[in-house]
């Protein structure tokens, strides 16, 4: 797969998080092989999380295809951009062409990125995974790679103003690889989740900023934090669907 657009990207990128001074930890990036099909699962609390989450296969040298909602690819602006990054189409009404897309990357040798929550968490913590991932890891015969990323929640996240403050620290966690079958895939997704949350923990208690962490609203309440704890984040999550449902059904009245 010929990339023209990706490089120059990433230049940009890395320009704009030296600019930022962002600060970053990464542990773990060994667990990226340098070649081969491999599906890294990431956590979901910001909507630059695709932006950093890539970086956790830089020291293997690889680009990552993430997995994204369909609403970026239809966007005039995003839309060219995400589809030149060879990034992969979720329409979430219609999920099987994704999944062989993301397989027929896998089995190309690709290195692909999925968040299996779906969704940003509003309560920095792990919500239920979908079964997705493990499902496509083992449908593709490829390692599923679990991947934290903690700090970038502080920059642009849910309910919150965004904050491009220099200094932010950024970590990303990468985990040993799980190699899924596909033989009982609620088993195995619960295996990736308490990987995942295994590593959150840790990034947690070892983020470069832990002094501010007590009572922050980036921080889950399990850890101390004043995000919502994962029940409350279910019903805002359902508030904002009834929200947007309202909005849209507005919009169509209008038109007619």
């Amino acid at each position: 797969m010929r990339d023209f657009v990706y490089p120059p990207v990433i230049v940009a990128a890395k320009t704009g998080f030296r600019l930022l001074g962002q600060d970053f930890s990464m542990t773990g990036t060994e667990h990226v092989p340098r070649s081969g099909g491999v599906l890294l699962a990431f956590n979901h609390i910001s909507y630059v999380d695709f932006v950093y989450g890539g970086l956790a296969a830089h020291p293997s040298q690889r680009l990552v295809r993430f997995m994204s909602k369909r609403e970026l690819f239809d966007h005039r602006w995003t839309g060219p951009l995400m589809r030149s990054l060879h990034h992969i189409e979720v329409d979430r009404g219609a999920g099987v062409a994704s999944f062989d897309t993301a397989v027929e990357f896998l089995r190309a040798g690709e290195a692909v990125g999925i968040f299996p929550e779906a969704t940003i968490s509003r309560a920095m913590e792990l919500k239920e995974l979908k079964t997705g991932a493990v499902r496509i890891a083992a449908a593709a015969g490829v390692p599923l790679v679990p991947v934290i990323l903690w700090g970038t929640q502080r920059l642009m996240t849910k309910d919150h103003p965004r904050d491009f403050s220099r200094g932010t620290p950024i970590s990303i966690t990468v985990g040993a690889p799980l190699h899924p079958t596909g033989a009982d895939p609620v088993a195995e997704t619960a295996e990736l989740r308490a990987a995942m949350a295994e590593l959150l923990d840790e990034a947690i208690a070892t983020y470069a900023d832990a002094r501010l962490q007590p009572g922050a609203w980036w921080v889950p309440a399990s850890h101390g934090g004043s995000a919502p704890t994962l029940d409350e984040a279910v019903v805002l999550d359902a508030d904002e669907k009834r929200a947007r449902a309202a909005a849209r059904a507005a919009r169509r009245a209008a038109k007619d």
